[in-house]
């Protein structure tokens, strides 16, 4: 004997079905879709000769079918896209390993008579003048750059200190003051470093720089 079933009760286990479908990986999305048509199917089939099934009703659990699969396979593009990206990024990484590179930071390293750093400005200044401080805060050396356009700057330090003698290797900060029409303007001091390893992770591709730490692709300023 064929059991009629309430069109209520099937469409609740339909859209239960769909809502559990917006829910599985890419893996279990047709185990999901074959289980809806496998309802609907039986829903037809029981559905109540004098309260047949809505044709509106229908279309709709379709049209929610086919945005689901529609979303499943955008997911899985999006998700190749991700790893082909990853793989391009890490690759044109690989190609700086041995390369100096200038990130944000404001430390110095001195050695054997020379260091290597950097700054960016955001607009073109009227005066900018950099301060390196020894571990102690003290200021041993004043540059005076005067008037720069916008953009990144390298910049050496050959040791010499303001009183004329030569600074100990070590490492140094560094500071830098820009002003332009007597107010004062954004300057970013950049460090240097040489790029060691790549390393590939949950949050992308990332640059192992010694004395700078860890940064990522968009944190270099200028290859040197």
């Amino acid at each position: 004997m064929t059991t009629v079933q309430s069109n209520n009760t099937v469409s609740s286990d339909l859209m239960a079905t769909m809502n559990g479908t917006h829910k599985t990986s890419t893996s279990t999305a047709q185990e999901a879709q074959d289980r809806f048509m496998t309802l609907l199917v039986t829903q037809m089939k029981t559905q109540d000769p004098l309260n047949p099934l809505d044709n509106a009703q229908v279309t709709s659990q379709l049209a929610q079918l086919s945005t689901v699969t529609g979303i499943d396979k955008l997911n899985s593009t999006l998700q190749a896209l991700q790893g082909s990206y990853q793989a391009s990024q890490s690759l044109q990484a690989a190609n700086m390993i041995g390369h100096g590179v200038l990130v944000p930071g404001s430390n110095i390293d001195l050695a054997e008579g020379r260091a290597v750093f950097g700054m960016q400005l955001v607009d073109p200044a009227d005066n900018v003048t950099v301060t390196i401080r020894d571990s102690g805060g003290h200021a041993v050396h004043t540059m005076d750059l005067g008037a720069r356009e916008a953009g990144t700057v390298p910049l050496t330090w050959d040791g010499a200190t303001d009183s004329g003698a030569a600074a100990a290797d070590g490492r140094y900060t560094f500071e830098v003051a820009a002003t332009r029409g007597g107010q004062r303007s954004t300057a970013t001091a950049l460090s240097f470093g040489q790029v060691s390893s790549v390393t590939t992770g949950a949050q992308g591709v990332s640059l192992n720089v010694p004395g700078v730490g860890s940064v990522s692709l968009n944190d270099i300023r200028q290859i040197l």
